[in-house]
């Protein structure tokens, strides 16, 4: 059994254990590190899931992003789905994708529209995600269309946005 719920300034040196040995690297722990300490984090929206031990053993962070149009910067009240991880030990027992729901759930509730994601295109989809080009969307960078995806939290959010999605500095710096 395992709970979720928002970190506490005494979760991260454990967030990024988690994340450092679900990804066998450190990129993302320093990621999530950088996020912290710009105006992109949501505080509400890193989320733990602990076990009845009190061990975190997954983490889910959605950050603040804008999207460039060809008249300027929209602040689209959207987010950017990243990272998620959950230890290695205890994958493919439903917790990362109880993450997912839950983080979308409160996003929406707290007023975001829209988050975008760059993962697996046969894991996001099952939440509602769809290739963010079909909204107009593009990425940054050059990845294929099927990774790249947008799920809107207020159906019609994105229908009158058409740009490319700038990812908070701290994205860069790792």
């Amino acid at each position: 059994m395992y709970t979720i719920r928002a970190e506490q300034p005494s979760d991260v040196e454990k967030i990024r254990e988690v994340n450092d040995s679900a990804f066998e690297q450190e990129n993302e722990g320093k990621l999530i590190a950088k996020l912290r300490e710009s105006e992109a984090f949501v505080e509400e929206l890193s989320l733990v899931a602990e076990t009845e031990q009190q061990e975190i053993i997954g983490h889910i962070l959605f950050s603040r992003i804008r999207i460039e149009t060809e008249s300027g910067m929209v602040d689209s009240h959207s987010l950017a789905l990243a990272p998620m991880a959950v230890k290695p030990e205890s994958q493919n027992k439903g917790i990362g994708s109880a993450l997912v729901r839950e983080g979308l759930k409160r996003a929406e509730e707290i007023g975001y529209e829209s988050v975008v994601v760059l993962g697996h295109p046969t894991y996001y989809p099952k939440f509602g995600f769809i290739p963010a080009s079909e909204k107009g969307i593009k990425p940054p960078f050059d990845v294929s269309d099927e990774v790249f995806m947008v799920l809107e939290l207020d159906p019609g959010a994105l229908d009158e946005v058409e740009g490319t999605v700038r990812y908070p500095d701290a994205f860069l710096e790792v």
